[in-house]
């Protein structure tokens, strides 16, 4: 296993739709193994093929709820979904998430409250997941990677200007930037 670079808003593969997985094959267990390893280490609650610059419908996730169950596996060509939206504002506390390419920054971002996940494993063999709260949470941010949507692209607009000024303060939002877990660390 490997430890991966993540990249950072304005790559390519960050902003556009990820390609069905066709191939159950070694390589795409051993981009599995990476990206968990990636994830654990960044540290993250979830990570998508696109973060580490592969353009396929793949994510992983990691997280234990409240009742301390362990959520953790992979979703290959998934399927999600969502309940409507709460209306009105996002709670700052409650409601903030942040992003692995856009990082160290959390804004608060109105998500659904329910979700159903549906995918494959490395197996192929098929699954489907009921979420709610945080999880849910989890698995709207991941699935948006792999339409090419980043949770800032999402913001509502005060928190979207604050975002987009937190883009170019950090000189991101352009082409070939990424970060390393473990390396990098980018509180300074």
């Amino acid at each position: 296993m490997a430890v991966l670079p993540i990249r950072i808003t304005g790559d390519p593969v960050l902003h556009s739709p990820a390609e069905l997985v066709t191939e159950f094959d070694d390589t795409l267990r051993t981009l599995v193994a990476d990206m968990y390893e990636t994830m654990e280490l960044a540290p993250g609650v979830g990570l998508a093929a696109p973060q580490v610059g592969v353009g396929l419908r793949v994510f992983v996730f990691n997280w234990v709820d409240d009742d301390d169950v362990l959520w953790r596996g992979e979703a290959i060509n998934p399927e999600l979904w969502i309940s409507p939206p709460p209306v009105g504002e996002a709670d700052e506390d409650d409601e903030s998430e942040g992003c692995l390419s856009i990082p160290g920054e959390r804004y608060p971002l109105r998500r659904a409250e329910l979700a159903i996940l549906r995918a494959v494993d490395l197996e192929g063999e098929p699954f489907e997941i009921k979420a709610d709260g945080w999880l849910a949470r989890i698995f709207q941010h991941e699935f948006d990677h792999l339409d090419g949507i980043l949770y800032a692209d999402r913001l509502e607009t005060k928190h979207a200007k604050a975002a987009a000024k937190a883009i170019r303060r950090n000189d991101w939002g352009v082409d070939g930037l990424e970060w390393m877990p473990g390396v990098d660390d980018l509180d300074e």
